[in-house]
């Protein structure tokens, strides 16, 4: 057996522990938009720092004039050095009535196809893409008794708020940060036949726009095809 197969043949005998993990993260109602659930937050930062040093990982809670930022290291390998990126802060979950279930308390769904699904806040946006990333160094650290490469693990708490004091940490802690590659499991599955953006993700960007066509009402059954529709412009 490879020395990836003996991984990946571990995080299959772990997966019951690995998503007992999973559900706990997935409790705290870490919504960055509400002040309200500001503790939340920092709680479920300091739960990755507590997850990540039980692992190996030197992990620090960062203080931030907004919610917290999570960054771990683990150089105990040489060679390139990775830095992986995500969020541990969740949307809101209003209008609460179109919920089957406490959105967090997470529930296992099966469906129609015979698949299954995690039903919770978060699960996919974004806890459920780090603790994928998470559970393969656990994994890989059992198996090999360290990572292959250095790793450096960001999460932020405000990524569904803009991120707006993430800039200034990135600044202020450059060389700490310092990496060879960008990893970023905050996105869908990328596929050829899918548009997707695949470079500079983060950000807002809010746009109007206007046509305009005839300066007064057009009857369709004397005009229609002959003028422009602003509807058909805009589907264009």
């Amino acid at each position: 057996m490879s020395e990836l197969d003996a991984v990946l043949a571990r995080i299959d005998a772990e997966q019951e522990a690995a998503l007992d993990r999973l559900f706990q993260l997935l409790r705290f109602p870490s919504i960055s938009t509400d002040p309200a659930y500001a503790a939340a937050c920092r709680a479920c930062g300091q739960w990755h720092v507590e997850d990540l040093q039980r692992i190996g990982f030197r992990a620090t809670l960062h203080d931030t004039p907004g919610h917290p930022i999570v960054v771990a290291h683990d150089r105990s390998a040489s060679g390139p050095a990775a830095l992986f990126y995500g969020h541990y802060d969740v949307q809101p979950v209003d209008p609460l009535a179109l919920w089957e279930h406490d959105p967090f308390e997470p529930q296992i769904e099966r469906r129609a196809d015979g698949t299954a699904c995690i039903r919770a806040r978060g699960a996919s946006d974004d806890k459920g893409q780090v603790m994928t990333f998470v559970e393969a160094c656990r994994a890989w650290k059992a198996v090999t008794g360290r990572l292959p490469i250095p790793v450096t693990i960001l999460l932020e708490g405000e990524e569904e708020t803009g991120g707006v004091n993430l800039p200034p940490f990135l600044q202020r802690h450059a060389d700490e940060l310092r990496a060879d590659i960008g990893l970023i499991c905050d996105t869908a599955m990328w596929d050829p036949e899918t548009p997707a953006i695949t470079t500079m993700l983060r950000g807002l960007v809010g746009e109007e726009i206007v046509i305009e066509a005839a300066d007064r009402d057009l009857h369709s059954g004397l005009y229609g095809s002959a003028a422009a529709n602003p509807n058909h412009v805009l589907a264009r």
